[in-house]
């Protein structure tokens, strides 16, 4: 079986860039990134390279070793040209595949993007109109420092989730010094300790709504172009276009025309350009928010 496994993975591989049996040269497997250089072309950008390589997780097999499976990752990495401008975009593909007899049965993506399992309704963010403002500087620095770092790593001090890029840009905006409010409250302001959290720290939808209606702590002011995020600031997504934002992003960076270059967890990315028009979750009814993060 592990010598199957090892050929499925390199065929895995070869979708996304493969060695000519002529030349030895490494190309591009045009038919796999079609749809994201498509999409990066609309904004005068250019994968110019890329590169993939595996690592397997685990591997847990039965005790007559009939069957096995397995958890393995793929790490994908684009070398973007933008007018004069290279950068590096990447992506993390988590993937389970089971074997009968040394025969692969299924292999497949366990990390879809967006959150479609949680509730429509969520509860009042509910907050002590009594309490004073918890001022705070937000450093933007230290934000996408943290998002840079645990893009496609997870910091143990924090719970993770299967369903993580809420619980992802929580802790971006913590690590940049946004407070945490509400303590012991579900469905009081922002927060997560003890192994329990606030609905606006993990669910995608709550955190939509509570960044520019917070009374305490972490605020946010909702923009009309996408232009006007600045690094730290957050996009929210509602794939489906039905009103249920299911996926945050946070913007680490600026392209060559101003448009955001955004971090996400659930499937991991990096420098990804903000549309999203290459996900398996979008539609033509996609919906966006911009949220700029302010200062109390």
């Amino acid at each position: 079986m592990r010598d199957k496994l090892k050929a499925h993975i390199q065929n895995r591989l070869d979708t996304y860039v493969y060695k000519s049996k002529q030349t030895s040269r490494t190309i591009m497997n045009d038919a796999t990134i079609k749809q994201k250089q498509e999409a990066h072309k609309r904004r005068g950008a250019e994968i110019v390279k890329c590169s993939a390589t595996a690592r397997i997780h685990s591997i847990h097999e039965d005790e007559q070793q009939r069957e096995a499976n397995v958890f393995y990752e793929i790490h994908i990495r684009y070398l973007i040209k933008q007018k004069e401008n290279l950068y590096l975009e990447e992506e993390a593909d988590q993937r389970y595949s089971e074997w009968i007899d040394g025969e692969l049965i299924q292999d497949f993506s366990i990390q879809d993007e967006g959150d479609r399992t949680s509730p429509r309704f969520i509860p009042p963010q509910e907050e002590d109109e009594k309490q004073q403002p918890l001022r705070f500087k937000y450093s933007r620095m230290e934000a996408v420092r943290y998002a840079e770092q645990y893009w496609n790593s997870y910091n143990p001090q924090f719970k993770k989730f299967e369903v993580n890029c809420t619980n992802y840009i929580s802790q971006c905006l913590y690590a940049g010094g946004a407070p945490m409010v509400g303590y012991p409250k579900k469905s009081g302001g922002w927060w997560m300790r003890n192994n329990d959290w606030s609905y606006t720290w993990a669910v995608a939808h709550a955190l939509r709504w509570y960044l520019p209606n917070a009374k305490q702590g972490l605020k946010a002011k909702e923009v009309s172009n996408v232009s006007q995020l600045m690094p730290g600031d957050v996009i929210c997504y509602d794939f489906e276009g039905d009103g249920r934002f299911d996926h945050n992003t946070i913007v680490v960076a600026k392209d060559e025309n101003g448009e955001p270059l955004v971090n996400a967890n659930t499937y991991n990315s990096r420098m990804r350009y903000w549309k999203y028009e290459d996900s398996t979750a979008y539609t033509p009814n996609i919906k966006y928010k911009f949220f700029h993060v302010i200062d109390r």
